[in-house]
């Protein structure tokens, strides 16, 4: 009788670490693939990233993958829609802080800085000068 007591607590066991969650994330994926609409950005398991453009009747998805180009993907090659307010956040995080003003350099300031490396590269190799 013990021996059927640790042998049904470890199915459970097995049942609740490796079966359910497996379960759980299937059922994520088919859920995300059945909500794919047209107009959605996707990311597909090969790596592209596209706009599905049309579901034809096979239930594939036709999707511009660049402007003019369009793929023929199966639907369930659909790795994860990608949310179109990722790249405006990103933007938003950067502060005036973060951009930084640069002057444009004129010529003379370039041809002393280009003079100061020489002289710097000809006193460290021992006033030999290669070119």
């Amino acid at each position: 009788m013990g021996q059927l007591i640790i042998i049904v607590a470890m199915f459970a066991l097995l049942w609740m670490l490796l079966i359910r969650p497996q379960r759980v994330k299937q059922q994520k994926q088919r859920d995300l693939l059945e909500s794919v609409v047209i107009g959605d950005e996707i990311l597909t398991v090969g790596g592209l990233y596209g706009i599905v453009q049309e579901i034809d009747e096979d239930d594939d998805l036709v999707v511009e993958i660049a402007e003019g180009i369009h793929a023929r993907i199966a639907r369930r090659a659909v790795a994860s829609v990608v949310k179109p307010d990722d790249e405006d956040d990103e933007l938003d995080e950067l502060d005036d802080e973060d951009v930084v003003d640069t002057e444009p350099l004129d010529e003379a300031s370039v041809t002393e800085s280009e003079d100061s490396v020489r002289s710097e590269a000809a006193a460290t190799t021992g006033g030999s000068e290669r070119s």
